[in-house]
Order: structure tokens, then sequence, then C-alpha cells
């Protein structure tokens, strides 16, 4: 019985490998351009700069933001996993600021192939995509 129960377990535990390697691939990652000085950022700094009210890295340099459309799956799970909130609220700071002319709204890009390319060679940009999509060009930004 015993041989039984690790044979089960075994299949069970090899069944999820191939899940759990998907979901590292789907992980949302936060990225910048490859001369961002800061490699690491805190979720109040990272909301705060796609909510468009921290226009600069704390060195100083202009944050370009990059996003993906309102009703996409990326954009929603970023919101919502890494910033804490719903897309509807940061569009809703966005048209704010544009509105009250106090700031503007992030470039957005159509597809994460496009979020890649903007960062790659946007000096000072910031955006996320798939784990699946990076490549060298940019560099992860982790969050505290």
């Amino acid at each position: 019985m015993a041989g039984l129960t690790r044979a089960l377990m075994l299949t069970l535990v090899l069944g999820l490998l191939p899940l759990s390697a998907t979901a590292l691939e789907r992980q949302v990652v936060l990225i910048a351009h490859p001369t961002v000085a800061n490699t690491s950022l805190t979720r109040d700094t990272t909301r705060a700069i796609f909510a468009m009210r921290q226009r600069s890295w704390p060195d100083g340099q202009a944050v370009r933001v990059f996003v993906l459309p309102n009703d996409h799956p990326v954009h929603a799970r970023f919101a919502k996993e890494r910033l804490s909130v719903y897309p509807h609220q940061l569009q809703l700071a966005w048209d704010r600021m544009v509105f009250s002319g106090t700031g503007q709204a992030p470039s957005q890009v159509n597809t994460q192939s496009e979020m890649l390319e903007r960062v790659a060679t946007t000096p000072g940009a910031l955006g996320y995509l798939e784990r699946e999509y990076l490549d060298e060009r940019v560099q992860v930004i982790t969050m505290d």
C-alpha cells in the first residue's frame, strides 16, 4: 500500500511540474531599459510611477511608462497582482491628470512584443510583460 501511495504522489508531482513551469513563464514581471540604475522598487513607488504621480526614477532620471490596453489580460493581472489596484482605477487617475492638465497618461502599446521593443529602446522606460517574452535587451526590476 505504501508503494502505491508513493507512486500516486510521484505521479501527481510530476504531473504538476509542467503546470508550474508554465505558471512561471506566465508570471508578469516589471521591466526597464537596461540603463536604468534602479533594480528594485517598492510596491508604493511602482504604484506611484504607474499612476503617473512619480515622474522620475529615484536617481532623478525621467521615467517613460508603457502599458498594455485596459482590456488586455496581462494589464489586468499586472494591475491586480503587482500594484494591488484595478485597471479602471489606473485609468481614472490618468484621465484625471489629462483632463485637469496636470499630467499625461502613460504610452500605450498593443502587444507584449511591442512592450519589449519600446522599453528596450527608450531610455528611462518602465513596463511589464509575461516572463516568457523577456530577452537580454531589458532588465527585470524586482518589487519589495
